[in-house]
């Protein structure tokens, strides 16, 4: 069997995750995440972000999220900008759109929303003479980690912060490697400081050790959009078993299991860095996460793809490829010795 660094997403769930699973098989709870291992995974996660009194909602997974969230706190006139490399803006199949909100794009650096550009194109839209003909700008959505493994600076997100609240823009975070961008050795942010920021964020389930599932955060009580149950039931993210999201997430909320196990999948992808520096690969972006981009010659990516699993993001030209490989939660140091060999 090959030994797979497609996705941080192609594993089951972590043991303790399962064991709780199974341990609660047998109980008869209300649906609908209204029965108690909710409650308890959602006061585990407002004591985590420091939070009193933000909401907690757990969806079923990152595209269902996006869509409803975004759907659900912009008017129908607004559109939603992000950079051209977003996650909405390229892989979300036009999910966002579909709701009847334009994904505004600007370019990207380094995977990243710079503070300068995010003024600058406000400036530029608002200096249009026939702006009101246009789709409006309501809200700020931003990547965390980056599709491209980068990290935003404590600086950076107080700087995009403060200019969507001098422009009434509300500041959006897709969470879905949340705990691998904020485990980086390189992250100046605490969980705090984020949660502070932002009008919603997401914490990624999917992607960090459970079977499937996303907790929502609205950090304070007023930024609820009205009716959000209701508007989540209509985008198909509201689950009839919901226990199952909510024991999911209380089990890893629990001895900071969330976290441990983000770190583990940063320090492998680190060392698998290493390996390729090593063996004399370029990396594509200097990334301090769970994802690598290492440019490949085309006879090395097809001698490890008969041993490997991973994605071959983009040709470079004729004879070498960039190539994308992910740790996750369920990475092992066996797989990466094994990768390591092979280089």
């Amino acid at each position: 069997m090959k030994i797979s660094f497609e996705s941080d997403y192609n594993n089951g769930c972590h043991e303790a995750v399962l064991q709780r699973l199974i341990e609660t098989n047998g109980a008869q709870t209300t649906g609908y995440g209204l029965d108690e291992y909710c409650k308890s995974a959602a006061m585990k996660i407002r004591q985590a972000c420091e939070l009193p009194n933000a909401q907690v909602f757990f969806l079923v997974g990152g595209t269902q999220t996006n869509a409803t969230v975004i759907d659900a706190l912009l008017a129908s006139h607004e559109g939603v900008l992000a950079v051209d490399s977003g996650h909405i803006a390229v892989h979300e199949s036009g999910a966002i759109e579909a709701c009847g909100h334009k994904v505004l794009t600007m370019p990207a650096n380094n995977g990243k929303m710079l503070p300068s550009d995010l003024k600058r194109w406000l400036h530029d839209f608002y200096a249009d003479a026939t702006w009101q003909h246009m789709v409006i700008p309501g809200m700020v959505y931003l990547t965390f980690p980056t599709e491209w493994g980068t990290i935003y600076t404590r600086q950076e997100l107080y700087e995009i912060a403060s200019i969507c609240r001098e422009n009434g823009l509300l500041l959006y975070i897709d969470g879905a490697r949340l705990p691998y961008g904020l485990m980086s050795p390189v992250c100046d942010l605490t969980l705090q400081q984020l949660s502070s920021c932002c009008d919603a964020f997401y914490f990624g389930g999917t992607k960090c050790g459970a079977l499937c599932g996303e907790a929502v955060v609205f950090t304070r009580s007023n930024t609820t959009p009205r009716h959000f149950f209701t508007t989540t039931k209509r985008h198909g993210a509201l689950l009839a078993k919901g226990r199952m999201l909510g024991i999911q997430f209380d089990a890893l909320f629990t001895n900071n299991l969330y976290w441990s196990l983000a770190k583990n999948a940063v320090e492998l992808a680190l060392r698998l860095r290493d390996a390729f520096i090593a063996a004399g690969y370029t990396m594509a972006v200097e990334s301090f996460t769970n994802q690598q981009f290492v440019i490949l010659p085309n006879t090395t990516v097809e001698r490890l793809s008969n041993r490997f699993v991973f994605e071959q993001w983009q040709p470079i030209d004729k004879d070498t490829t960039l190539c994308r490989f992910v740790t996750s939660w369920a990475t092992t140091i066996d797989e990466i010795k094994a990768l390591e060999t092979n280089l």
